[in-house]
């Protein structure tokens, strides 16, 4: 059991020594990890409820909870989290349901759970992280699920705050944040009539007012609008980001609904891959929407001047790293679909045109009873590594089991058939450029 100091007691504001307790709901995430390291700069003793083991050493954190949101979905699944805690601060989201996400669990059924356990065991502090415009009316299942638990939270006997940003945006990239950098790298600048104005928060304006709230006195009840001070366009906002990386203005070629709706069917197919897009389809909804807002009432209840994008971007130059990033954006997705496929295909052609020319190499090699199961289990292995490349989940695995399987294959090829190295065609030199482009996925596989 840990200390526990109400905001009230004395000492508190002041103290750093003593265990002011915070639980942070998506620690490892986009808001999160920032917010971490601001409330340990202001002396929190933090908890961090993460769901990838992974994050953990990377993370801030006095002390780690694993738990799986899709699964809390019962006030005793949080009591061991709670143990302790002063206040607790919800950033956990999803934008849409995929393989790894459930929009409903994450947004409603686990943190209704975790606030109905607050009642109970007397915890009344809450910060929660909604959207903007999720008090009106709801254009996709993201903001309808955000504003079911604003109306739950809102009803309960909580000392609640509720948070609803824009597009937040930040050195870290992620998500949308991440989405400007990449169309920013594109020779042509994409423009997207049906894309609603934005007005960006900054991040660390958002981490800002997180620490501001949680100072005593500073007000329950409330609910936030943090948008930026001006509006921008979509095709505004990448061509700053363009600027800001230190590449010429690039000439804008309208973008289709046909299109539109296109690359977000492809975005849902990769969600349900396992993978998180921002392009989907309930992005493109949001997008339409816009996400425009005033922030009179932010800066009247922190004192927060927020930010804008150009004076964001101007007091911090990119690096060589930042364009990599932004260059990298598309290219990497495009890369593991490339990948995939090919070993998908090595293994299909295995099995039907070259399944002849298969058999001929392992009667040449000496192993003619082994010929067929072996050029089988080969074709099957390639067909695997390939399918788990695709599926996010598995794609460490199947890019550590494409390096295992393209190994065996250099050094079986260079026992029992040492002529292909003279090979015109050259299959064993091109082992080496396939080494390397699985290499580099790996190096760039992390997301956040």
């Amino acid at each position: 059991m840990y200390p526990k100091i109400s905001p009230t007691s004395p000492g508190f504001e002041s103290s750093t020594h003593r265990c002011r307790t915070i639980l942070v709901l998506g620690a490892s995430g986009f808001i999160g990890v920032p917010l971490l390291v601001r409330l340990k700069q202001e002396g929190y003793f933090v908890t961090g409820v993460v769901r990838d083991p992974n994050a953990v050493a990377r993370l801030p954190l006095d002390r780690c909870i694993r738990l799986d949101l899709r699964t809390a979905t019962s006030p005793e699944n949080w009591f061991d989290a709670l143990s302790g805690v002063d206040a607790v601060i919800n950033c956990a989201g999803v934008l849409q349901d995929g393989a790894r996400d459930s929009t409903s669990a994450v947004h409603v059924t686990a943190p209704a759970a975790l606030y109905e356990a607050c009642e109970r065991l007397g915890i009344f502090r809450v910060i929660h992280f909604s959207a903007l415009n999720a008090d009106q009316d709801a254009v996709s299942e993201f903001s309808e699920s955000k504003g079911q638990i604003e109306r739950i939270l809102g009803a309960s006997k909580l000392d609640w705050v509720i948070l609803r940003p824009s597009v937040v945006v930040g050195r870290n990239a992620y998500g949308g944040s991440a989405l400007f950098r990449g169309l920013a790298s594109l020779p042509i600048s994409l423009r997207l009539p049906q894309a609603g104005r934005v007005s960006l928060v900054q991040l660390d304006d958002v981490t800002e007012t997180v620490i501001r709230l949680l100072r005593p006195n500073s007000g329950g009840h409330i609910a936030i609008d943090l948008a930026g001070p001006r509006p921008l366009a979509f095709d505004e906002i990448v061509a700053r980001y363009r600027a800001w990386l230190g590449w010429q203005p690039a000439r804008l070629l309208p973008v289709s609904s046909m299109a539109m709706r296109v690359g977000s069917k492809l975005g849902d197919l990769a969600g349900y891959m396992g993978w998180r897009p921002p392009m989907r389809s309930t992005g493109m909804k949001e997008m339409s929407r816009g996400a425009e807002g005033e922030p009179a009432a932010w800066n009247r209840v922190t004192a927060i001047a927020p930010r804008s994008l150009e004076r964001t971007l101007a007091a911090d130059p990119a690096s060589v790293q930042e364009r990599w990033f932004a260059r990298l954006y598309f290219l990497r997705p495009l890369a593991i679909v490339v990948f995939a496929l090919f070993w998908v295909m090595t293994g299909v052609i295995s099995l039907t045109i070259g399944w002849d020319i298969g058999l001929s190499y392992m009667q040449e090699s000496g192993a003619a009873q082994l010929s067929e199961p072996s050029v089988l289990a080969g074709a099957l292995a390639d067909i695997a590594v390939g399918l788990a490349i695709l599926y996010r989940p598995t794609t460490r695995l199947g890019l550590i089991g494409a390096v295992t399987i393209t190994l065996f294959y250099l050094v079986a090829g260079t026992i029992v058939l040492p002529r292909l190295w003279a090979d015109p065609l050259g299959p064993m030199i091109k082992i080496w450029p396939i080494l390397c482009l699985n290499f580099m996925l790996l190096a760039i596989l992390e997301e956040r």
